[in-house]
């Protein structure tokens, strides 16, 4: 063989058997399906203005399960359109190659191992947990969770008078889920704000989906008897996400001041729904974000950075990696060598993943940020809710969006597939095993 193709082949071997650049790669294939789709005259309405650039936007969004657009979705898109849309948020939130993998695996019984490799870095898992079982409890649950979803939101768009209840409570139950923010009304819900029931339905699917799918094997692991307890990821997971939803939404209910003179319950349901809609990252809004003080714009913004849960379908940095820093910090403070959680010691090794994890997507952010307002002229504010909206895969928005330049948006773009990779991942798979340097060097102290 010619040595320049063996050179080639023997190059394309080592990037086609690594998981961790697989999974970019496959997203990437997603986007680009999924935008040659939306582009094609059956997608889209008649009237419609929007711009190639617009459809790559909404096919990053959707394959991000982010929930930014540029352009409305249910006046841009056909039923067809809507579809793909839905598609996409599916993949996405499932996982690159989850819906594949299960497919391989109920037809033959079992994974290629390169299969196992590519699911249990897509889907984050820590040792211990068998990629195949895993993999149908991941489908299973979601389609479950999802037609129970429908069924449930369906008499609740009927009773308002909507044209297609059904297809409307299918795409909002597969949105949630994904916690992709999608929405078929300009304003979100926000013309659902009083309405409990909805509220309570999105607030469920959204929560099932953020939590990950660890939790939701474990729960129904430790309920059918199989297991005595909870992993210390599920217990870590449930007690984080408790804390930021109740601090964030007694902070929202009583500093927030457009919410102020609602009745007392739907004050603190919207404040829920908010805190909620932002830590998920599922964006979906009952107020005007626009019109929200610096302080609950700061909350949010916070809330969005943290983000949901690994394994799940959420964005952010994860509670993970905010407990694992903060129980470093308690074991300085405590003069400790060891870092522990809830009574347990956490792995060194998880330990600097999540010091490394978090560096990366602040120093991500502020990038982004800044490039941002190298090129556009609205407040600096709104352009780092922007931009912490769209690293962290939520959706919510100031209002400037569909206002952003060419380049504005392109940097979204890149925003928002870094979001759903994860920069790490993305850092991982761009540096070359043979690249790294593992020799031993000496030690020296440095100040802190």
């Amino acid at each position: 063989m010619n040595p320049l193709l063996a050179a080639v082949r023997a190059r394309l071997e080592r990037l086609f058997s690594d998981p961790v650049r697989l999974v970019p790669l496959g997203y990437a294939f997603y986007v680009t399906l999924g935008w040659g789709l939306l582009l094609l005259p059956i997608c889209q309405r008649g009237e419609a203005t929007a711009t190639w650039l617009d459809h790559l936007f909404t096919t990053v969004s959707a394959v991000s399960t982010t929930g930014l657009v540029t352009v409305p979705t249910g006046a841009t898109y056909t039923g067809a359109g809507q579809l793909v849309i839905l598609l996409l948020m599916q993949l996405g939130g499932l996982g690159y190659m989850t819906l594949g993998s299960f497919t391989v695996l109920s037809v033959t019984g079992r994974l290629p191992a390169l299969r196992e490799k590519v699911g249990a870095t897509a889907l984050s898992l820590p040792a211990g947990f068998a990629v195949g079982p895993f993999l149908r409890v991941v489908v299973l649950f979601t389609l479950s969770i999802e037609i129970l979803g429908a069924l449930a939101l369906t008499p609740v768009f009927a009773a308002r008078g909507v044209e297609h209840p059904v297809w409307e409570a299918v795409f909002h139950s597969v949105s949630a889920f994904c916690t992709a923010g999608f929405g078929l009304y300009g304003d979100s819900f926000e013309s659902f704000r009083g309405d409990l029931w909805l509220n309570t339905i999105i607030s469920i699917l959204s929560y099932l989906g953020a939590i990950g799918f660890i939790v939701a094997a474990d729960c129904w692991a430790f309920v059918r008897g199989r297991k005595a307890w909870l992993t210390l990821t599920s217990k870590i997971i449930l007690v984080s996400t408790a804390w930021i939803v109740v601090l964030g939404t007694l902070l929202f209910a009583t500093t927030e001041p457009s919410i102020a003179t609602l009745p007392l319950g739907e004050r603190w349901m919207t404040a829920f729904f908010q805190v909620m809609s932002a830590s998920t990252t599922v964006g979906f809004n009952t107020v005007p974000v626009g019109a929200l003080s610096a302080s609950s714009v700061l909350l949010l913004t916070i809330a969005m950075v943290i983000g949901a849960s690994p394994s799940g379908t959420g964005g952010g940095i994860k509670t993970t990696s905010l407990t694992a820093l903060w129980a470093v910090m308690l074991a300085v403070a405590r003069r400790r060598s060891q870092v522990r959680f809830l009574h347990r010691e956490v792995p060194d090794a998880r330990v600097r993943a999540a010091v490394a994890n978090v560096t990366l997507y602040s120093l991500t952010l502020c990038a982004g940020i800044y490039a941002l307002t190298l090129v556009e002229t609205a407040p600096v504010a709104d352009l780092v809710f922007e931009g912490a909206s769209a690293l962290g895969t939520v959706g919510l928005s100031r209002g400037i969006t569909g206002a952003l330049s060419a380049a504005g948006k392109s940097i979204l773009i890149a925003l928002m597939f870094l979001g759903r990779v994860g920069p790490l991942a993305l850092g991982m798979a761009l540096v070359s095993r043979s690249s790294l340097d593992d020799t031993n060097h000496p030690e020296e102290d440095v100040a802190l």
